[in-house]
């Protein structure tokens, strides 16, 4: 199938976003910017569920219970592990987040759109598996983000202009054309990449490395 020309940008986009924050974290280097190869290690558990900031969001042992300001733990409920969430209206101030919530946070965006987009259409957040340890969660989330990539060089330049092609329901894709959706996506890969990057950086100046 012929890939939309007004898609190709944004694969490219996603792509590269894709591999930087994989190169982040699984190493053993990464891309500084500027096409030097950095040395940096594979995420630990530790820093995986470091929580940086007093009343952190993180994932966390069914069995403890959800954490500061949190009323429910989002998930496969036949998983050891949930996500810090509540209902909205959410908290406010928002709580700050650990690597390991806003990569459940991405498992769980990749892998529902992709079933509410080309899937049965019927999954939701108590299907989706939260992760205790780093290296569970990075391949989940290869995963995850490669079935969505996948998915995509499926769709035809109609599907991109076709309101609700993604039925995801938490979010407002029955309301958007499936190109807003796309983009949407993107963004949300580039910004949380980019602040668990920044965590690494500050999880790395802490402990002195």
């Amino acid at each position: 199938m012929v890939t939309p020309p007004r898609l190709v940008p944004l694969l490219a986009q996603f792509d590269f976003a894709r591999e930087r924050l994989l190169n982040r974290l699984t190493g053993p280097v990464r891309d500084s910017g500027n096409g030097i190869e950095v040395p940096v290690a594979g995420l630990t558990d530790e820093e995986y569920r470091w929580e940086p900031a007093p009343g952190c969001w993180s994932v966390r042992r069914r069995t403890s219970g959800p954490g500061p300001r949190a009323t429910l733990l989002t998930g496969d409920r036949t998983g050891d592990w949930g996500r810090d969430a509540t209902p909205p209206p959410h908290p406010e101030p928002a709580p700050f987040t650990t690597i390991a919530w806003r990569l459940s946070h991405l498992i769980e965006m990749f892998e529902l759109r992709t079933d509410h987009t080309a899937g049965s259409r019927t999954r939701t957040r108590d299907d989706v598996r939260v992760h205790g340890d780093a290296d569970s969660a990075v391949t989940a989330f290869a995963a995850a983000s490669a079935a969505w990539r996948a998915m995509l060089t499926t769709v035809s330049d109609t599907d991109l202009d076709t309101v609700g092609y993604s039925s995801y329901p938490h979010g407002s894709d029955p309301e958007d054309v499936f190109m807003d959706v796309v983009w949407w996506l993107n963004q949300e890969l580039l910004h949380h990449g980019a602040e668990i990057a920044l965590l690494r950086d500050l999880h790395r100046a802490r402990v002195g490395r």
